[in-house]
């Protein structure tokens, strides 16, 4: 008997669904939780929003088929998941102007990690002090690095509002470093 290979093809079952959502999260775990981790910044928090994201898409896998961009797909779910985790279970975190300029200044005798470290910090508190739809978008772009189309399809929102937002954070981040050096020129301190 002479079967057409189509034939037999299609009684040949496709990848299952659990093989499809155990091949994107060994795929894209990592970027599921730097996307977390960006927006909560804990983590033992950010583990637990990875898991909850790829019980979404377990729950969705249907719609996998559908899905153009997997990356943008994954990472706008891992933000939703997030944001709404870090409304719900962490306490704002309250960061004052002054409180920048009592940080410590870097001496000559830091070593140069430590002094690297303290600006890492500082610049993650000032990113912190920036609104929300700012931050967004700056976590996403530099801790992420997602392209301004990733971005705007994460967020819901055109990849013009991507740019704009970026080029004002990048613009108050400019002037607020620019105010601490400012007033630590004025106190003596060195940056």
């Amino acid at each position: 008997m002479n079967i057409p290979e189509h034939v037999v093809l299609r009684r040949i079952p496709a990848e299952s669904t659990a093989e499809q959502v155990e091949a994107l999260v060994r795929e894209h775990a990592k970027l599921v939780y730097q996307v977390v981790f960006a927006a909560l910044r804990h983590p033992q928090e950010a583990e637990d929003a990875v898991q909850e994201t790829f019980i979404r898409v377990w729950k969705h896998a249907g719609e996998l088929s559908k899905v153009v961009n997997i990356r943008a797909w994954l990472a706008r779910i891992a933000w939703r998941i997030a944001s709404d985790w870090r409304r719900k279970h962490l306490k704002p975190v309250v960061i004052c102007a002054d409180d920048l300029s009592k940080l410590p200044a870097t001496g000559a005798s830091v070593e140069e990690d430590v002094i690297r470290a303290q600006q890492v910090a500082l610049l993650e508190r000032m990113i912190g002090m920036l609104p929300d739809d700012l931050r967004e978008v700056v976590e996403l772009s530099t801790v992420d690095e997602l392209t301004s189309v990733e971005i705007g399809q994460t967020l819901g929102i055109p990849e013009s509002s991507v740019r704009g937002r970026l080029a004002r954070a990048r613009q108050l981040l400019r002037e607020k470093v620019q105010g601490l050096m400012e007033r630590n020129r004025k106190t003596g301190v060195e940056t």
